[in-house]
Parts: structure tokens; sequence; C-alpha cells
């Protein structure tokens, strides 16, 4: 037959108690003594910044000094969404991600924009980047060999206008002509400026539709020229607004009014 345990005392079983309980309050307090000392510690206090990525536009001293004023608390407390938001009002920085690096530092690694065109009329400063964001900056920032395009539309439409360019780009390029402009009016319609002055109406549609009409236009128009005895980059304007194909006035012809070309 097994003994029975023995219980303890009543109390025994208090002092157990009363001691565990001192114990995890002992534990408890020394936990919270330690944080404020560590709160409190010079040697918590942040002491440098760590600056990685891009900086083509901005120096790593550079960025430390405007950003460090705005950060408040140490190694423990500093609010890292809000260091973040500070790196990212400087700018060119697109996006920045912020760590902590024992025992006093602060770990950024930037990505700055890429820009692709400008954005807006002749007067405004903003950019578009690479992902078809806008965003302020320098213009005399932008590095002078790119011969960036200017970019216009609706609030919110920078992603579709860059679209737009992106597709108009290269069907023109084997025609030796650049764009220089792709502009989205309120209404709906697509108008595209050329380095050579011309100006090409697109008309209106979906981004597919116009880009179809503008493959049929770049298609064409070389033989178009020829028969005036032109190069492509004679055109004045063009329109291809017409259901059945598109209207040119080149330069140098008396004759203003091209017959619309089929496929």
């Amino acid at each position: 037959m097994k003994k029975k345990a023995l219980s303890l005392p009543a109390d025994v079983r208090l002092m157990n108690t009363t001691a565990s309980v001192l114990f995890v309050a002992f534990g408890l307090l020394l936990v919270a003594a330690l944080g404020w000392w560590a709160v409190r510690h010079p040697i918590f206090a942040i002491g440098g910044i760590v600056v990685q990525g891009d900086v083509a536009h901005n120096s790593a001293a550079t960025l430390r000094a405007n950003v460090a004023p705005r950060l408040a608390g140490n190694f423990f407390t500093v609010d890292l969404a809000q260091a973040r938001e500070a790196f990212e009002t400087v700018p060119w920085v697109r996006k920045a991600v912020v760590n902590r690096q024992f025992p006093n530092k602060l770990r950024v690694v930037l990505q700055e924009h890429r820009p692709e065109a400008f954005w807006g009329t002749d007067a405004e400063s903003r950019l578009v980047n690479t992902y078809g964001e806008v965003f302020e900056a320098n213009p005399g920032d932008v590095d002078q060999d790119e011969m960036l395009p200017r970019l216009a539309g609706p609030e919110g439409s920078s992603a579709q206008v860059l679209a737009m360019y992106r597709g108009l780009k290269p069907m023109l390029e084997p025609l030796d002509l650049g764009v220089e402009q792709v502009v989205l009016t309120g209404r709906g319609g697509w108008s595209l400026g050329l380095d050579s002055g011309a100006v090409v109406e697109l008309g209106r549609g979906t981004t597919d539709e116009v880009l179809e009409r503008s493959q049929r236009f770049a298609r064409t128009l070389t033989q178009v020229t020829a028969k005036y005895g032109r190069r492509p980059e004679a055109l004045v304007t063009a329109d291809l607004r017409h259901a059945d194909g598109y209207a040119v006035r080149l330069r140098g012809v008396a004759t203003t009014d091209v017959a619309a070309q089929r496929n």
C-alpha cells in the first residue's frame, strides 16, 4: 500500500507562498530598476546614425544633421516609426528602414527616388519616379545628362501617364523621334509632344486602344512623309482621332490635310 503524502502545515504553506510572492516581487523590482537605469544611463543615448543605401542626392553627414534633432529618447525608447518618417521627409528619400544597433546607434537603409520624368506644368518642380510616384525635389539636382520628358495629368494619374510614356517611347525611337511630353487631360484625351517640336493628338480611350492607334501611326509615318519627299522629323502635327486612320501636317508642304492612312 502506498503511503499518503503528508500535507504541510498551514503555517509552512503560508511561508512558502509568501516567499514565492516576495521573490517574484523582488525580481520585478530588479527588472524595473535595471530598465530605469538603462533608460537614464548616458551610454544608451543615441550616439550615432549609420546611413546605408542610396545617398546620391544627400550625404550621410547631411542626413544625420537634419534628422538627429528630430529624434527623441535613447536607444531603448526612440520611436523607430517616427525616425523612419523623419528620414522619408528628406528630399529624394523614397523609403527608409530604421533599426537599432546596440548599444547606442541607429542604422538606416535608404532608397532614393529614381526620376523618370518631370511632372506638371513647366513652372512646377515635381518629378515622377520609376514607380509612377510624384515627389518634390530640386530640378537642379537632376543629372544634366538625363533628358527627362515632362508628363502631366489629373491628380493621381501619374502612374497611368508614365505607363503611356513607356509604351510610346520605343515606338517612335526607330523614327529618330523622341518623346518630350505626354499629357492626359481631365476629359481623358491624350496628347504627345516630340523633340522635333511636333504635336500629336492621340485621342481618348484605354491605354491599349491609344497605343494601338499610335503603333499604326509609327508604322506608317515614314511612308506618308516619303510621298512628299520628307522624313518623319518634318512632322508638324498629327491627329489620330479619326476612326479609320490619321491626318498629318508636314513642314514645307503646302497641303495641310493629308489623307487619313489605313493599316
